[in-house]
């Protein structure tokens, strides 16, 4: 080899292969949306999984991030809509596929569930013969999950309720740990892998998937979708997808880790009002809130059983007597709370 082609064939080698999603090939240094086709609607409309492809020049990990698992959780599909369009995510090595809204069918109705009234998380790894939802679920599974090295999963409150920006993993795994770690998010919460979910059936395939929890169902919120973004350029930077920036800094309190929680159940029916905040620190038997009947004459006032932080509430103020109204993680640093809150709201306050 002439001594001048060496260089030019080393930086060749360098190369990323073009990938195929759905049958679409993706080149090096080039990013495309690709459609995946999913089963149609009995009306023979027909319906597509969008996922966004970015693959760099570099060779990299290959990253999921995947938003609307449950149709109403629309706060991944905002994380992501605005993630892609920044411009150093499109210089990134390796390749991101970002799926706004992996349940389409569920997103168009504003539902939690699937047409065929089932919960997606509950049906992965998917069946290629099985309900509408484990079809979704194997399509899913076969053309984003594996291949992977690597997900983060993006979801919401439920049911009236919203969440603090946390972490959910399986503190065991060593990996989704480190990714937990990085995502700059104040608590951490040692999550059980449940059947059925997507980050079982990615741990079943060696890949480490965390899950984001923030905001409320079917709305916006700043803070939360700030904090989504973040902690994916994070992980993003730490797993060398982007370089560092220059202004980014080590943050001066480590994520605390929550090994369990548990929730505050209404002690009688009534009209709520929480005087808890998210990201609120708990004393043990220290007031948190009031159930009072319509007419004011009776008021009962809610202790909380355990200390810890606030990650999740109610924001509905009609209640019934063993209403779940408010969810608290364990931890034992509560002088490190207020002022681990304080700091993260700062940095989020500052542009990305």
């Amino acid at each position: 080899m002439h001594p001048l082609e060496r260089p030019r064939q080393l930086a060749k080698d360098k190369m990323q292969k073009s990938i195929i999603i759905a049958k679409n090939q993706v080149d090096p240094g080039t990013q495309k949306t690709v459609h995946i086709p999913v089963p149609k609607l009995y009306t023979n409309t027909a319906m597509a999984m969008p996922v966004h492809v970015i693959h760099g020049r570099k060779p990299g990990p290959r990253l999921f991030v995947c938003g609307a698992i449950h149709g109403d959780e629309i706060i991944g599909t905002e994380i992501i809509r605005r993630l892609i369009k920044l411009k150093k995510v499109k210089n990134l090595r390796g390749t991101l596929l970002a799926v706004p809204v992996v349940n389409v069918y569920a997103f168009e109705q504003h539902s939690r569930y699937s047409p065929d009234r089932r919960d997606m998380n509950r049906f992965f790894p998917g069946s290629k013969t099985g309900s509408l939802t484990s079809q979704l679920s194997d399509i899913f599974m076969s053309e984003i999950v594996r291949g992977s090295q690597c997900g983060i999963d993006l979801h919401a409150g439920s049911n009236h309720r919203a969440n603090f920006p946390q972490i959910r993993v399986d503190i065991e795994n060593p990996e989704a740990l480190g990714m937990a770690r990085v995502f700059r998010v104040p608590v951490i919460i040692n999550a059980a892998i449940r059947d059925g979910s997507l980050r079982k059936a990615a741990a079943e395939e060696n890949i480490p998937t965390i899950l984001y929890e923030a905001g409320g169902v079917l709305r916006f919120d700043e803070e939360a979708i700030r904090a989504g973004i973040r902690g994916i350029l994070s992980v993003m930077t730490n797993i060398e997808m982007l370089r560092p920036t220059s202004h980014q800094t080590k943050p001066k309190i480590e994520p605390m880790i929550a090994d369990s929680t548990s929730w505050v159940r209404a002690p009688v029916s009534g009209i709520l009002q929480m005087e808890a905040p998210l990201g609120t620190k708990v004393v043990k038997n220290t007031r948190i809130g009031i159930i009072a009947d319509p007419f004011g004459d009776h008021e009962v006032v809610i202790h909380s059983p355990v200390s810890g932080m606030v990650i999740g509430r109610l924001d509905l103020p009609l209640v019934h007597s063993g209403d779940a109204i408010i969810h608290i993680a364990h931890l034992d640093r509560l002088k490190t709370i207020n002022p681990a809150i304080e700091e993260f709201r700062e940095e989020i306050s500052e542009d990305i």
